[in-house]
């Protein structure tokens, strides 16, 4: 648990033992309260601000401890099985798709530059 607890604050990842009635009450009228149903037993809540960060960290961890079984989760609104759950773990996080975005907007100017500083290099070597 401690393992997990460290995991998910390095990622954003708010993370709490709660009992099950008071969370049941806490959800009642919200957009959470169709995940009423999954609140039994020893449960763990994990809450982010990035979707995919707390269900990357519990997917991951549950790979390498057979103790942890996600059991389901909420997106938008909707409940997500545990499959959807795992699906929704293998989706990229918001700071790689940035970074890949990012190196995609890049590209293109990269090799324009390069090819202006490769024709000013003909040029010069042309009018010498």
């Amino acid at each position: 648990m401690t393992k997990l607890r460290a995991k998910a604050r390095e990622n954003g990842v708010y993370l709490r033992v709660l009992k099950n009635t008071l969370v049941r009450r806490a959800v009642a009228g919200t957009s959470f309260e169709a995940l009423a149903d999954q609140m039994v037993g020893p449960l763990v809540y994990a809450v982010s601000a990035d979707p995919v960060a707390a269900a990357k960290v519990l997917q991951q961890f549950a790979k390498d401890d057979s103790k942890i079984v996600v059991k389901a989760g909420s997106y938008n609104g909707k409940v997500l099985s545990a499959a959807e759950v795992a699906e929704l773990a293998s989706i990229p996080s918001r700071e790689e798709l940035l970074s890949k975005l990012l190196y995609v907007m890049q590209a293109p100017v990269s090799g324009f530059a390069r090819a202006l500083a490769a024709l000013a290099e003909q040029k010069q070597a042309e009018a010498a």
